[in-house]
């Protein structure tokens, strides 16, 4: 259960759903079930004209309700700024809301913002060098909002070379680690080297533009909340995740939203890794990883997206239970390719539903699901032949067991053999995949959660700009 602000943010998730149910709703037919008092099921046609008209329009929205107009501002207003050359072992703290310039380049410098909790701070980086053995470049202690901006023409780096020192109870694990929202932008170059995480915000982190080098020995970029893509360049080498949202203590956040930018990944564990749930609406992604993309729920509307993985390409697993586990391919081109045998492209340990776009696999094992599966439109490509249904891959890709077998929904053949390469059909035989038993399906709202009796009414936009 989530409450309103939660629901706020993440409101923009039902448009594409909406919008096409609106869009195809000549061709709907509707079918109740009166006797178990389920609200109507409606099965839409969708086309991939229509997917596409819908996901620009829902792009457009997600700016508005996603961004506010200053996080896709790129370049700073310096009439007022604070400006400041660091130097060795000079610590620099920001306690009021403003504009602050950094240049030079210095050893062993923390800029830390501890500000008024309305406080919106603007740190521009003009070509300026910090190296530090075992704390922040920047640190945000208290703030409403810091913005990082990049200034165009400038090269900044930001090293911490050692292990990190815990500051009093806080665990200070990132070069740029933030206990508020943080706004990456501009339209400069920052490079971060993290012995650690490379960014870490305890609230929302939203990425909007400026061209972005992360690597790091463990996640490349971390939030609790939330993590949001709307622009910009972003190269990111990371040992483990290259971008997580995770929050320990609530579940129905720690989710991923990507609508534009350029989005490389090379990643010793998952690429783009989110808790509750990830929703492409643009974007040029080339990830590469054990596995590419990783939630409880992904929805896929646009955008060109292209994995090499050695676990799972797209992996749809229970990590949130505020969310049903689904994988929704409404639009966008998709090339998945599976560097290892007992894996699968596409798996879902509960629904699968492809309604339009382009997927081509290559690899032993296209689809693996534990529900249901549906596919209403779009391409499907399989080892370079076009196919026109899903197909599931219980025992991964050499016919292996991978797991518990799960439900059996039909027989065995006759001669007790099962057939080629593990591949079972998608109307019958054993369903569930190598995850074991049966996960439940989409609920009615496509997933997301109803609010729960909280009184907190703040939006996600309100006090944000």
């Amino acid at each position: 259960m989530m409450n309103t602000t939660n629901i706020k943010k993440l409101q923009v998730l039902t448009l594409v759903p909406l919008l096409m149910m609106s869009t195809a709703c000549a061709s709907a037919s509707v079918t109740e079930d009166a006797a178990s008092g389920n609200e109507p099921a409606v099965k839409e046609t969708v086309t991939e004209e229509s997917a596409a008209a819908v996901t620009a329009s829902a792009a457009v929205t997600a700016k508005t309700e996603y961004f506010t107009e200053r996080d896709l501002e790129q370049t700073p207003d310096l009439t007022d700024a604070v400006r400041y050359t660091v130097s060795d072992g000079q610590d620099i703290n920001i306690s009021e809301e403003g504009v602050y310039v950094l240049s030079g380049s210095a050893k062993e410098v923390t800029v830390t913002v501890d500000a008024a909790d309305d406080a919106k701070v603007q740190i521009v980086l003009d070509g300026v060098t910090i190296t530090n053995t075992d704390s922040p470049a920047v640190y945000v202690k208290n703030a409403d909002k810091v913005f990082v901006t990049t200034l165009a023409g400038t090269n900044s780096t930001l090293t911490v070379s050692g292990t990190f020192t815990a500051d009093g109870d806080e665990n200070t694990n990132a070069v740029l680690y933030a206990k508020d929202d943080l706004v990456i932008n501009g339209e400069g170059t920052l490079t971060v080297n993290s012995t650690k995480h490379g960014i870490n915000a305890k609230d929302d982190l939203k990425i909007t533009g400026g061209t972005l080098v992360i690597n790091a020995e463990d996640k490349g970029i971390r939030a609790n909340d939330s993590v949001r893509i709307a622009g910009g360049t972003i190269t990111i080498d990371a040992k483990d995740d290259g971008i997580h949202a995770e929050n320990d203590d609530d579940d129905s956040v720690g989710w991923i939203y990507i609508a534009g930018g350029e989005i490389t990944v090379s990643s010793g564990d998952d690429a783009v890794h989110a808790t509750s749930t990830l929703v492409i609406d643009g974007g040029t992604l080339n990830i590469s990883g054990g596995e590419g993309l990783e939630a409880t729920d992904i929805t896929i509307n646009d955008g060109d997206i292209t994995i090499n993985a050695s676990d799972d390409g797209i992996n749809a697993g229970r990590k949130s239970s505020a969310y049903e586990v689904a994988i929704t391919i409404n639009g966008g081109n998709i090339k998945i390719t599976m560097n290892g045998f007992d894996t699968d492209a596409i798996d879902s340990n509960g629904n699968l539903t492809v309604n339009g776009g382009t997927i081509d696999i290559t690899g032993q094992s296209a689809f693996d699901y534990d529900g249901k599966a549906e596919y209403n439109g779009g391409t499907i490509i399989v080892n370079g032949e076009t196919v026109n249904a899903i197909t599931n891959q219980m025992m991964g890709g050499m016919g292996g067991m991978h797991g518990n077998m799960g439900d059996m929904n039909g027989q065995m053949p006759e001669n007790g053999e099962m057939p080629e390469m593990g591949e079972m059909p998608s109307d019958g035989g054993f369903q569930g995949g190598h995850h074991g038993g049966m996960r439940p399906g989409m609920n009615e709202n496509s997933g997301f959660p109803q609010p729960n009796s909280s009184t907190d009414t703040q939006s996600d936009t309100e006090n944000k700009f």
